[in-house]
């Protein structure tokens, strides 16, 4: 596993971000990459880590809390730099970041269309749960 520390992302690295995401299919026309970068880097309980290798943006995840339970999404990997480690590695940032705010407990979500991630989280401990999560579109992103 790659030793590269993350770092919080900064306002810089937004473009990169976006185009990691997109690279990745993580986006969806109901969520604005921006709205959501700059919504979770705002306060305590949320922000996006990235990993970069050579000056280059390679791996991110956007990790968060409520108080009771911690939330990782937008969890990327470069696709050139898939089966290397690094999303591994990207897990392990987000939960260190969630243990150092003394949250125990970890969920993510995946879309059941998204096949092949779902063994990636399985080897790294996660099984699924039994609950369904229900959304609602409060506020619909420029």
């Amino acid at each position: 596993m790659p030793s590269v520390p993350s770092r919080s992302a900064t306002d810089a690295d937004v473009p990169a971000l976006i185009a990691l995401w997109e690279a990745c299919g993580l986006t969806r026309p109901h969520n604005h990459p921006p709205t959501d970068i700059a919504f979770a880097r705002k306060g305590p309980n949320s922000d996006v880590l990235v990993i970069e290798i050579d000056k280059r943006l390679v791996a991110s995840a956007m990790v968060g809390h409520d108080g009771h339970r911690g939330w990782v999404y937008y969890v990327a990997v470069e696709p050139t730099q898939q089966k290397r480690g690094l999303g591994r590695h990207m897990m392990v940032e987000a939960e260190r970041w969630l243990a150092s705010k003394g949250v125990w407990k970890m969920h993510l979500m995946v879309r059941r269309s998204n096949v092949e991630v779902h063994d990636f989280y399985e080897k790294l401990g996660f099984s699924e749960s039994e609950v369904s999560v229900l959304s609602k579109i409060l506020v619909a992103q420029a």
